[in-house]
């Protein structure tokens, strides 16, 4: 057999099927493999219900002149970090556990493309995220007073913001990948993500918080995330207490969508199939 020949045996399996077929395989393999993880369905699901649950029944001041009270604010600041936990965090520990074990290594050698893994990936972070909403918002209204609304407008807001969100942090969490050693994935995932949760918005009102803590919250998607959550759930009464006293629909767009682009970028410059120890 020549040598060509022999090049388009070898790739001619990467033409059998479109690429949308492709990855909606993978996405359904992606899936079905995350469910089976009991463990990790659990915490993935668990840890913001259980903090929402330990955190509305132990707080529930009122904030004067919105008619708002803590709990509210708890729901859509957890929403924001469900969103973060299934698509930077669990991402991150995903890949990184992936890469150690020779789980891509071995993809990367198949005749699946490269960017089936990632529609997978992406996949997998919609599914879940969303179930997690659902979950969530089931606990606010029947349990913590929220509300949810009835304009359409506000539904659509939620819509573009909770893409966007888990986009943005999905691609964060596979570029970020790249820089964390097996050994010290949860610390490297866990510190930052508990961090950010105290400056974002998520326990305490933003505004309530030290002006150095709100700029340094303004770098990360958390923030924008929390913020764009309360547009869709809190009402307009709670607006003095965000930045500039607006909900800030066009600076929640840019940032997400910046962090999109620039996750995107470092991924595919940086993202890497083998581990170190494979040179």
């Amino acid at each position: 057999m020549s040598a060509s020949a022999t090049k388009e045996s070898i790739t001619a399996p990467r033409l059998a099927l479109p690429l949308w077929k492709v990855a909606v395989a993978r996405s359904t393999l992606e899936i079905k493999q995350f469910f089976r993880e009991k463990g990790q369905v659990v915490f993935t699901f668990g840890m913001p219900l259980l903090m929402l649950v330990l955190l509305a029944s132990i707080f529930k001041q009122h904030i004067a002149d919105t008619g708002v009270d803590a709990q509210q604010i708890y729901v859509t600041g957890m929403l924001g970090v469900g969103i973060m936990a299934t698509s930077f965090q669990s991402m991150v520990l995903q890949v990184v556990g992936e890469r150690a074990n020779g789980t891509l290594k071995r993809l990367r050698s198949t005749p699946m493309p490269k960017s089936a893994y990632f529609a997978g990936k992406v996949a997998v972070v919609l599914v879940s995220s969303l179930g997690q909403a659902v979950i969530l918002l089931g606990l606010g209204t029947a349990f913590f007073g929220l509300k949810l609304p009835t304009d359409p407008a506000r539904w659509l807001t939620f819509a573009w913001v909770f893409v966007l969100g888990i986009v943005s942090c999905t691609l964060l969490g596979l570029a970020y990948s790249s820089y964390v050693r097996p050994q010290s994935a949860g610390a490297m995932v866990f510190l930052p993500v508990i961090v950010l949760q105290f400056i974002s918005g998520v326990f305490i009102p933003f505004n309530q918080l030290p002006h150095v803590l709100r700029i340094i919250a303004s770098f990360f998607p958390m923030k924008w995330i929390c913020q764009g959550m309360r547009s869709v759930f809190l009402p307009d009464t709670f607006r003095p207490y965000e930045p500039g006293h607006s909900w800030g629909h066009g600076q929640i767009a840019l940032a997400l969508g910046a962090y999109a682009v620039v996750g995107l970028l470092v991924c595919l410059k940086t993202f890497r199939w083998k581990s170190r120890n494979d040179g």
